[in-house]
């Protein structure tokens, strides 16, 4: 399960992007992964691969939200 291994060594690396292009890498990363392991559940509905995916959610909008910045009102 490679996929997997990749998944949980993103999750645990230190997500402190400094550069609007890492940010953009790790967000298309984060997307590519959850999508893979999608692939996966679908085909087990494993319960610790839903968690994984969720994990993995809250760390790409977490991201999103930054590249996106603060709105002026």
């Amino acid at each position: 399960m490679e996929i997997l291994d990749q998944a949980l060594e993103f999750e645990q690396k230190k997500t402190s992007f400094k550069t609007t292009s890492e940010r953009i890498e790790a967000s298309r990363e984060a997307k590519r992964l959850i999508l893979a392991i999608n692939e996966l559940y679908k085909a087990n509905n494993d319960t610790e691969l839903m968690d994984l995916m969720k994990r993995l959610t809250v760390i790409k909008k977490k991201i999103e939200k930054r590249l996106k910045g603060r709105q002026a009102a």
